[in-house]
């Protein structure tokens, strides 16, 4: 089966929001404790991509996953990190899509000009945190008992990955358009 990685667009919004409601009504992965609506990831999409990239993985007219970058934090001297996010369809679990997503996303990321990308994590998740050391993630610390959700605690743990050369100064991070090589 032939899938291919391109740029998300407004008309994916539906899709994304279908594999993102099971994943927020289900699981403590996410935060959110409503899943966003097709407009509200078009509202997202449009935010992310004056940063970052963010992709999606089709095969067969079906999104199967999808990956982005966002603003790590809101002060300038941030603007060489970037946070990462990674969603795949639960019946594509294990089957490359997470790797793919992120083997598109992060020399992305690093042509643009990012120095580092960040990924936090609910724990446990050992098929995330996997995923992310496979990737050359490292620990980068743990947070306890940050987010309350369906009655309990949960830790987040964050991982770190270079990006680019350590050079200094480094170069202000190009647009989206200059830096992913797809269609």
């Amino acid at each position: 089966m032939d899938s291919r990685i391109r740029l998300a667009t407004e008309a994916d919004a539906p899709a994304m929001a279908a594999l993102y409601a099971p994943v927020v009504r289900g699981t403590a992965i996410s935060f959110e404790l409503e899943p966003p609506d097709a407009d509200e990831f078009r509202r997202r999409l449009r935010e992310v991509l004056r940063l970052a990239p963010w992709l999606v993985l089709e095969r067969e007219g079906g999104i199967l996953g999808y990956a982005y970058g966002t603003s790590f934090r809101a002060r300038p001297a941030y603007r060489f990190a970037v946070e990462t996010a990674i969603y795949v369809r639960s019946d594509a679990h294990r089957t490359g899509v997470g790797r793919a997503l992120y083997g598109a996303l992060l020399p992305c990321l690093e042509r643009q000009g990012f120095r580092r990308a960040i990924a936090g994590v609910t724990l446990p998740n050992a098929p995330s945190v996997g995923l992310h050391e496979a990737l050359g993630f490292r620990p980068a610390g743990r947070f306890s008992r940050v987010g309350w959700k369906f009655g309990r605690w949960h830790d987040v743990g964050f991982w770190e990955r270079d990006l680019g050369s350590e050079g200094d100064p480094p170069r202000e991070p190009l647009p989206v358009a200059a830096a992913w090589p797809g269609p």
